[in-house]
């Protein structure tokens, strides 16, 4: 009886494990390391930010198709989530998602955004204001990047349009990814940042 409930006892701790290392893994492609991340930060361009004048999101069109039924939000949250059932529409039906941001997990798609690392109308003011719709398009849906990640709805909507030098996530743990994130996409898309964003991202990488 005992070895069995040792037995028992064993398998729950590898599948917790399993399940600790499917969640983590749920994270965007193409996330520097912190010494890439400092190369990067240093190499962007600093300046004050842009009008917000003449922005739109629509200037953005996001969420587009990526194969057959399945749009940029639907295939961001199968990549982030655990054991997700999508219908015929590629809706998602059932999964389980965890939020690095703030470490809730949520079993319905309606409780997570996809949220955009550096957000649309800040990408306006810091360079995507002389892009084409084309290439704003490909900003807003890019798959190939750290940009998009699953996190909790009301969390996503508390950070707005902010950089990090106003919000960052509410758990601490994450901030030296979050960092990586930010400065890898602004690097990839070679937009501007300003000096308190500057000085927020360097704080945020010595928690590396």
């Amino acid at each position: 009886m005992i070895a069995k409930n040792a037995l028992r006892t064993l398998l729950l701790v590898v599948a917790l494990l399993l399940g600790m290392v499917v969640v983590a893994s749920a994270t965007p492609p193409g996330i520097p390391s912190a010494t890439t991340a400092r190369t990067q930060l240093n190499a962007l361009t600093v300046a004050a930010d842009g009008s917000s004048s003449g922005y739109s999101r629509d200037l953005f069109p996001h969420w587009t198709t990526v194969s057959g039924t399945c749009n940029t939000r639907e295939q961001v949250l199968k990549r982030d989530g655990t054991n997700v059932v999508v219908d015929s529409s590629c809706a998602a039906t059932s999964g389980r998602w965890y939020s690095p941001y703030d470490g809730a997990t949520w079993t319905a798609a309606s409780d997570v955004d996809i949220d955009h690392i550096i957000p649309l109308s800040n990408a306006w003011k810091t360079g995507a204001r002389s892009w084409t719709t084309a290439k704003r398009q490909q900003f807003a849906n890019d798959l190939s990047g750290p940009q998009l990640i699953a996190v909790t709805d009301n969390v996503n909507q508390a950070k707005g349009d902010q950089t990090p030098a106003t919000w960052k996530p509410p758990l601490t743990s994450y901030h030296c990814t979050y960092a990586r994130m930010w400065i890898g996409s602004k690097y990839k898309w070679a937009l501007t940042i300003n000096s308190a964003e500057k000085s927020a991202l360097n704080s945020m990488l010595n928690s590396c």
